[in-house]
């Protein structure tokens, strides 16, 4: 942890955090500090813990965006269970539809305002960083704030896969009344993922491209994940006669239905024949892009880490 001070702030900061602000070039503490940590409602848990370090930063806000995509049947249990991680406060968003966005100001101004490191001047600026693992929705949530609050239109750069923001952009203004800027930065994941269905988890919240990983191998983790949460939406969306844990029956029956094929020359005894087959990448990918539009149910990736948390509770 590294040591930030000014007249106003004493700040215990883990060092990447340090490294995102002097890039900024930027004044940032003289006045209002508060650290807005961007989080998938999908991984109410996994998509916070790689920056965990930074709980020990306030004042601090957790967003947990896209909760039109997840399963919030749950979500006192969620809400407490975060209250025992440190996390006070939390709100629930959806930027698409821009739902729970104007709460998060309000909340912002309350946060800071019962700081004991708020300076009471009497103009007030606020300065909001932005973390996040990749494609959690930070630039999408920046321009919703600024839909919201100053009528205008995008000022980060968005788009459906991570990598978006490559470094810390200058301040943007997202309201007037309280004049509050915030800087986005680019998503981080931790060098090293616990292990591989921790690392499919996130993969298919779209934290890494899916090339790198494979779109078969994702597609299979997906079909194995929606059935064991007995989400069974996937039948009717492509007209299979039942659930099934064969993720190449599944993924031929999906090519054949959108007409996803190839022709592949195979070898044979009297020469080359070409054979028209089912293209298993382009019907992942369909299955995949098709789940995360939200078409095949709500879902909550992390399901099992709740679980095992309020076992252990009952357990004391």
């Amino acid at each position: 942890m590294s040591v930030v001070s000014s007249p106003y702030y004493t700040l215990e900061l883990p060092g990447r955090l340090l490294n995102t602000l002097t890039e900024s070039g930027m004044e940032f503490w003289p006045h209002g500090f508060l650290l807005l940590h961007i989080a998938s409602a999908l991984l109410d848990f996994l998509s916070w813990q790689w920056q965990k370090e930074t709980l020990g930063v306030r004042p601090h806000l957790l967003v947990l965006n896209k909760m039109d995509l997840a399963d919030l049947t749950e979500q006192q249990k969620i809400i407490q269970h975060l209250e025992g991680e440190g996390l006070k406060n939390t709100i629930f968003t959806n930027c698409v539809k821009d739902e729970n966005i104007k709460q998060i100001i309000p909340k912002i101004t309350e946060i800071v305002g019962s700081s004991y490191r708020y300076h009471r001047a009497e103009n007030v600026e606020y300065c909001i960083m932005v973390i996040g693992i990749p494609n959690v929705g930070k630039s999408s949530l920046i321009n919703s704030l600024r839909r919201q609050h100053l009528k205008i239109g995008k000022a980060a750069r968005v788009g459906g896969e991570p990598g978006i923001t490559r470094a810390v952009t200058s301040r943007i203004q997202v309201s007037e009344r309280p004049l509050m800027f915030l800087l986005d930065t680019p998503g981080v994941l931790a060098p090293r993922i616990g292990s591989v269905e921790t690392g499919l988890k996130l993969a298919l919240c779209g934290t890494v491209l899916d090339h790198l990983v494979g779109e078969e191998t994702m597609a299979d983790y997906l079909l194995y994940t929606l059935n064991q949460h007995q989400m069974f939406k996937y039948v009717q969306h492509y007209g299979l006669h039942d659930a099934s844990d064969d993720i190449e029956f599944v993924l031929k029956s999906i090519a054949v239905r959108l007409g996803k094929t190839q022709k592949v020359k195979v070898l044979t005894g009297t020469g080359d024949v070409n054979v028209v087959q089912p293209n298993y990448s382009a019907a992942a990918r369909d299955f995949l892009r098709t789940f995360r539009s939200g078409l095949l149910g709500p879902v909550m990736l992390d399901r099992d880490i709740l679980q095992g948390c309020l076992s252990a509770n009952m357990d004391l």
